[in-house]
C-alpha cells in the first residue's frame, strides 16, 4: 500500500514538472511568424536550424543532376535575388540551384535560403511572375522558419507521449502499446497534419506578400494555383490525411488575400 502510494506521488510530481518545463518552454521559445504575426513555439536554436539546412543542401546537389541551361538559371536566380532581397534577411546566404527532374513539379527552400527548383514545376509557372509565386512560396517558409516549427512540434508531441506512459498507471505492455500507437495517430492527425497545412497557407499568404515587395503582381500566385490544380493527373489525397491543403482552398485563400488587398489587375511578368 505504501509503496503504491509512492509511486503515484512519483507519478504526480514527474507530471507537473513535465507541464512546469513545457509552460517555460513556451514562454522562452514563443515567436511571431512574419507577414500573419501568428504566433510560434519554435525550440530549435536558428544556428542549428541553419546548419541542418547548409548540410541537406549540399547532400542535395552532390545527389541531384543539376540543370546547365544557363538561361533558365540566370532566370531563377534573378527573381530568386529580387524575392529573397524583399524578404530583408541579409543573413541569410541565398543560393539558387535548378534540378533536371521533369516528373517532379515542385521546389523547396531549406533553412538559410537555400532554393532548389524542378525542372518539372517549369510548365506550371510560365513566366517570371509565376516563378516568384513559387519562389515567394518557399521563402515564406524558410523566413517563417517552419521546418524548426515542425521540428519542435514533434518533439512537444514526443514529451506528450513520455508523460503519457507516466501518467498511465498500466502494467499489461500490450495495452501500453495500444495507449502509444493511439496517442501517436492522434497527434499525427490531430495536431501535426493541420499545423503542417496552415503553414503551407501562410507561406502562400507571405509570398504574395514577398511578391508585391519585389514588384511582381500578386495575381500571378492565383493564376499558378489555377494551372497547377488543371494539371494535376493524381487523386489529390483526402484534407484530413494530407500535409497539405487542396488546390480549392489554396485557391480561395489566395483570392480573399487578393480582393482584401486590393489586386484586381491582370498579371505581367
Amino acid at each position: 500500500m505504501i509503496r503504491a502510494l509512492q509511486s503515484r506521488s512519483t507519478i504526480r510530481l514527474l507530471q507537473r514538472t513535465l507541464i512546469f518545463l513545457l509552460l517555460i518552454l513556451f514562454i522562452v521559445s514563443c515567436k511571431e511568424a512574419p507577414e500573419t504575426e501568428r504566433k510560434q513555439l519554435i525550440l530549435i536554436p536558428e544556428s542549428v536550424e541553419l546548419q541542418m539546412g547548409e548540410d541537406a543542401f549540399k547532400k542535395i546537389k552532390k545527389e541531384s543532376r543539376l540543370s546547365t541551361n544557363q538561361t533558365l538559371i540566370n532566370q531563377v536566380k534573378k527573381v530568386g535575388n529580387r524575392i529573397a532581397g524583399a524578404s530583408n534577411r541579409t543573413d541569410y546566404t541565398w543560393e539558387f540551384i535548378v534540378i533536371e527532374d521533369d516528373s517532379t513539379a515542385n521546389a523547396f527552400c531549406l533553412p538559410g535560403g537555400k532554393i532548389g527548383i524542378y525542372t518539372g514545376i517549369l510548365p506550371y509557372t510560365k513566366d517570371e511572375t509565376g516563378l516568384a509565386a513559387v519562389i515567394g512560396h518557399e521563402v515564406g517558409h524558410a523566413i517563417a522558419r517552419h521546418g524548426a516549427e515542425r521540428m519542435s512540434t514533434a518533439l512537444v508531441a514526443k514529451v506528450g507521449q513520455i508523460a503519457l506512459n507516466l501518467i498511465v498507471d498500466v502494467d499489461d505492455p500490450m495495452v501500453l502499446e495500444a495507449l502509444n500507437q493511439a496517442y501517436g495517430l492522434g497527434t499525427e492527425i490531430g495536431v501535426i497534419l493541420p499545423f503542417s497545412r496552415k503553414q503551407e497557407l501562410e507561406a502562400d499568404r507571405i509570398g504574395v506578400g514577398l511578391m508585391e515587395k519585389a514588384e511582381y503582381n500578386p495575381i500571378g500566385a492565383l493564376e499558378f494555383w489555377k494551372r497547377m490544380k488543371q494539371g494535376r493527373k493524381e487523386k489529390q489525397p483526402m484534407v484530413y490525411l494530407s500535409t497539405h491543403p487542396v488546390d480549392e482552398k489554396r485557391i480561395e485563400e489566395i483570392k480573399i488575400l487578393l480582393q482584401n488587398r486590393g489586386n484586381k489587375k491582370p498579371s505581367s511578368s
